[in-house]
Order: C-alpha cells, then structure tokens, then sequence
C-alpha cells in the first residue's frame, strides 16, 4: 500500500502540477519586469560609462569651407576669414592653426594694422575686433544696422586705429579706435558698396551697386558721386598712390584712374568673367586682378598692358580676395592657395 501511495503523490496529479506552474509563471512575469528596472536603476546609478576609441577632432581645413577675406600679419602668416566664423593663420611653413571667434556667421574680410591689433567683418553685421594679436576676439557692441539686411563685404583699416567697413543698404561705417565703436559716414540707402580706398589726406573712393562710385576729400564729410562710369556693379578698387588707381567688377569691368577717382577710364578685357578683387603689388610693380571660374587679370605699372588667363584648367574656382606676399599671391573663395604666376598651388584639406 505504501508504493502505491507513493506513486499516486508522483504522477497521479497533473492538473495540480500544472496549476503549481501557471502560479509559479505568473510570480515569475510579476517580479522579472520590477529586475530589470531595479538593475537599469542600478547601472545608472553606479556605473560610468567609458569612452570606447579615440574622439575625431574636426580638420582645421574642410572642403566645405570659403573663404572671402585676406590679410598679412605682422608675423608673416596669412589670416583666412570665411564661413562659419571661421580664421585660418597659414604659417610660411605652411602650418596652420585656427583662432577662436565667437561667432558661426560668414566673415567676408579681414584686417591687420598691427602686432595687436585686428579687425573682421560679415554677416548680418558681425564686426569682430581683437587686441592682442587675435588670440582673443569680441564681437563689437552698437554697430549701425538696417532692418532690411546688414553684410558688410569689406573692411579697409589705415593708420591710427582707421577702419571703414562697407556692405549692403548704404553701409558705410567708420571706426576711429581700432574697430571698437562704429558711427555711419552716410544715411542708409538701397545700393551695396562693395569697397572703399583709403588715400592720404582725407580722401576716400567708394565703389559699388551699378556702378555707383563716391569720392570725398574730407574723409566723409561732404560726398561727390560721380556719374557711373559702367552699368554693371563695381566689386573692388585699389590705389598705388594718390592718383592712380584700378577697379574692377561684374562681367569682366576694368576701369582705370589716374587723377584721384574723378575720371575712369574703361578698359576691354575682352571677357565676360566677373572680376571680384585687385591690388597693386609693389613688390612685383604690377597690379592683378582675380574672380570667378579661375580668372586672373595683370598689369603693368601704368595699368594699360593688361594680360588675362586662368590660374588652372582644372579648376574653375571663383576667389573673391587675392594678397601679395612677396613674390606669391594668396587667392581666397571657393579654395585657398597660392598663386606665383605659373603654378597655382592650393591648399588641401
């Protein structure tokens, strides 16, 4: 009687053996979700994560980036200024670093008077001013602005702290302390100017907006606008003394002075690529001139012989600033490189 009663507890029961494992489950699914968040809980809490690999630092040079202004330090590197906020110092070494801007908005020029101090402008107004060789940089406060739209395209410095800026809605504003405070020079008014030559003795030659050009010797108290030598827009102008200057513009525009910027005379090129910048390089006694789809434009002294070409049949980029440095010329737009007058070399990123 005992073996049968023992056989009976094992194996005559299922329904009770299968009621205790539907208990046992359901006990089972009640607490198993309660785990899991007490260890998630847990592991939050007390474990800290670890980094896994090493973290990619962005290159200071990227094939998205422009560029749109150049200017030559005191040092020998060439500062870069372009999009998003973005400095480059170029090394005659050709080691690059980039300073810190407080700023993500298009820096469309810059400037240098000296060892210390800097100047940059651009989009929507950003006027960046630095003190101490451009390790730091601040954005200046109460510069003039218009409630239609605020570029400023190009900043000119001179001597004792000079700067005028230039850009849309009539922007034509000036600085007397190293680019820290701002006052206009004229009421605003639907034209860009796109540049402005500073000369000796308070004279000033302001170029843009279908051919628009102002000329003042007062250094912007009273204003003379000439009648508009061409109808398309004036992009650049440059002096290499008093009297004789060059400037440049859209579909391959050319115009030359030699009495201060009261006459312009037109020169044909005989091309249709928009000039963007020139200067007078008196290192190699020429002018040059530079602008889209690679095209350059040189001159002799008295800016009558002028020769036209292409930097590279291979590329076709537009550069909105050139920079003579010794016997080189930096271009900056849609690339960054150097120029020698055979070979153009740009930088890789």
């Amino acid at each position: 009687m005992s073996k049968l009663m023992q056989f009976d507890q094992s194996t005559a029961h299922p329904v009770a053996r299968a009621a205790l494992g539907q208990r046992a489950l359901r006990t089972l699914m009640t607490v198993l979700p309660w785990s899991i968040i007490a260890g998630l809980l847990w592991a939050g809490l007390f474990i800290k994560p670890q980094p896994v690999g090493s973290t990619v630092t962005p290159p200071l040079l990227e094939r998205r980036d422009h560029f749109y202004g150049l200017a030559l330090a005191p040092s020998g590197e060439v500062w870069a200024s372009g999009s998003n906020g973005k400095i480059l110092a170029i090394g005659a070494d050709g080691d690059i670093r980039r300073l810190a801007t407080p700023t993500r908005l298009t820096l469309q020029d810059i400037a240098v008077w000296d060892a210390s101090h800097a100047v940059a402008v651009g989009n929507d107004g950003i006027v960046l001013a630095s003190r101490d060789g451009g390790r730091h940089w601040h954005a200046a406060s109460g510069v003039p602005r218009s409630e239609v739209a605020n570029k400023l395209n190009r900043v000119r410095v001179a001597a004792g702290g000079v700067a005028i800026a230039t850009g849309e809605m009539g922007a034509l504003l000036l600085s007397r302390d190293y680019g820290q405070t701002w006052r206009r020079l004229r009421d605003e008014e639907d034209v860009a100017w796109n540049d402005v030559a500073i000369l000796d003795g308070g004279r000033l030659v302001v170029v843009g907006e279908f051919g628009r050009v102002l000329h003042s010797d007062d250094f912007g108290l009273n204003w003379q606008e000439l009648e508009a030598p061409v109808p398309g827009s004036l992009m650049s102008v440059s002096f290499r003394d008093a009297d004789h200057g060059v400037a440049v513009g859209l579909e391959g525009t050319l115009l030359v002075t030699r009495d201060g910027g009261l006459q312009w005379e037109s020169i044909d090129l005989g091309i249709h690529d928009h000039l963007f910048d020139v200067l007078w390089n008196p290192a190699q006694g020429r002018w040059f001139a530079s602008g889209a789809l690679g095209r350059w434009a040189s001159a002799g002294r008295a800016a009558g012989d002028w020769q036209s070409g292409t930097l590279d049949e291979r590329n076709l980029s537009w550069h909105t600033r050139a920079l003579a440095v010794g016997d080189d010329l930096w271009l900056a737009g849609a690339d960054l490189g150097r120029w020698n007058g055979r070979q153009w070399s740009p930088l890789q990123p």
